[in-house]
């Protein structure tokens, strides 16, 4: 099992965690409302791929 030798600075903890930090989230449009959600989710309005796949309230 690797042993580190010396115990690494706060600083180079840092450097090496600079690339860690989170981008922002993939989104998509949805072709037959135009809302943007997130990629893989469905829509607020309950559309998928362009396709309603969940009722929702105001569909009542």
């Amino acid at each position: 099992m690797a042993v580190q030798q010396n115990k690494k600075s706060p600083s180079k903890r840092g450097m090496h965690r600079s690339h860690q930090h989170l981008g922002q989230p993939p989104v998509a449009l949805e072709p037959t409302t135009g809302e943007v959600h997130l990629r893989h989710h469905i829509s607020p309005n309950g559309f998928y791929r362009g396709r309603k796949v969940v009722k929702t309230k105001s569909d009542e």
